[in-house]
């Protein structure tokens, strides 16, 4: 009887954990097969219904009618691989040359007067040989000594003028010669050009203040004392005026200065990095900062300037002489100039012109694939260069885009325009 109690004790305890087996599995089925429905995947209806995946290579091809081309005024260039040298805007300022701004100071003590009655001014243009002032000379016995030693010290400064002017011509006449060879550069011969209109601008006002002082030094022997006649040594703007009519002012005494603004220098400060980097042998554009659309780039080139740098903003100077006949430029302006770098490199180009953009920044051009057939193609575009843009790896040379209608041709396929 014991035997038969344990014997169903077993089985229940067998049965019972069978039942709970199953309806842990009953449970779990459950849960898998009724889960919410937000969370399942219909493979039938998709979130995303996308029936064509469009590649930037299979869009859409646009064939347009003779008519319309002619209409919108289609024109096809042609992707170029040739060399380009890229350009980079500094910001420059225009100065007096050396040489265009000389300062005249008294010959000799004296009195002076002012011509008609009128005092030059600060900023008032003149004309070569202008009388600005006349100049009554003091008699006194040291008068006439300092006459003299001035007459003297000026028969040195025409010597040593005419020295450098002979000096200056030889130069200029061996470099020419040799350009002519094909052994030297444009550039030597315009700086043997410039020192030598220096030394006779000098070897002239050493000669006008000799023959300025021999008239008086003649005129004191023989007893009389006429007015001295200071004149514009030449043309140009009155930078300053340092004296006045009715003034007494010793031998040497600074009077007036004049500037030539006919031609004009640029001083372009290059940070050291670019220093390598530029070109500068090459003439550069030169414009306003806030240069109007259409208005034209005048040209510079490079003159021979004493070095300068700034070593504060780690900058090192280089000039350009460029005219200034309108007298348009003042001195101190701030301007920008385009200067050429030196890596002349074969890029892959496109006209400017076939470029249109979208609405994200994107840049593409229109390929010619047959007669009145186009497609728009991506394009990378890293620098542009006057009328051409420099393009990324992509585009093949010598294949045919469209140059002008581009607009029309996007807003066409874009539903922009019909």
């Amino acid at each position: 009887m014991k035997s038969s109690v344990n014997i169903l004790r077993r089985f229940s305890i067998v049965l019972l954990t069978h039942s709970l087996t199953a309806a842990i599995a009953a449970g779990a089925w459950w849960l898998v097969t009724n889960r919410n429905p937000a969370t399942q995947t219909d493979k039938h209806n998709p979130p995303v219904k996308i029936p064509t995946i469009v590649k930037e290579d299979e869009l859409n091809v646009i064939t347009l009618t003779e008519e319309a081309e002619k209409r919108i005024g289609l024109k096809v260039g042609k992707i170029e691989k040739k060399a380009v040298r890229r350009v980079r805007v500094y910001g420059g300022e225009v100065m007096i040359p050396v040489g265009r701004a000389i300062l005249v100071a008294a010959p000799l003590g004296g009195l002076l007067k002012a011509p008609s009655g009128r005092m030059p001014g600060a900023g008032q243009s003149i004309k070569a040989g202008q009388q600005l002032f006349q100049l009554l000379p003091l008699l006194t016995p040291d008068g006439r000594a300092t006459l003299s030693a001035s007459l003297v010290d000026a028969d040195g400064q025409v010597n040593s003028a005419k020295v450098q002017i002979d000096l200056a011509r030889i130069a200029l006449e061996r470099t020419k010669r040799v350009l002519k060879d094909g052994a030297g550069s444009q550039r030597q011969v315009d700086e043997a050009q410039g020192a030598f209109d220096l030394a006779s601008t000098i070897m002239n006002a050493a000669t006008a203040r000799r023959t300025i002082l021999a008239k008086v030094v003649g005129d004191v022997g023989s007893g009389t004392a006429a007015s001295i006649s200071i004149d514009a040594p030449q043309s140009g703007i009155l930078r300053n005026v340092f004296a006045s009519a009715g003034q007494n002012v010793p031998n040497g005494t600074a009077l007036f200065e004049v500037m030539d603004l006919s031609t004009v220098w640029v001083r372009v400060p290059i940070p050291v990095g670019d220093w390598d980097n530029i070109e500068r042998t090459q003439a550069v554009r030169v414009g306003m900062l806030s240069l109007p659309s259409g208005e034209a780039f005048s040209e510079a080139k490079p003159v021979a300037a004493p070095p300068s740098a700034n070593p504060l903003t780690g900058t090192v100077d280089v000039y350009y002489e460029m005219s200034n006949v309108l007298g348009k430029l003042i001195p101190g302006q701030r301007l920008g100039v385009t200067i050429p770098l030196s890596d002349d490199k074969e890029s892959l180009t496109a006209p400017w012109s076939a470029v249109v953009f979208d609405a994200h920044g994107g840049t593409w051009i229109y390929e010619q694939m047959g007669p009145h057939r186009y497609l728009r193609r991506r394009v990378a575009i890293r620098y542009t260069i006057g009328p051409d843009a420099v393009l990324g790896p992509g585009p093949t040379v010598g294949v045919n885009v469209v140059v002008e209608g581009v607009q029309e041709l996007f807003g066409a396929e874009t539903g922009f325009a019909k």
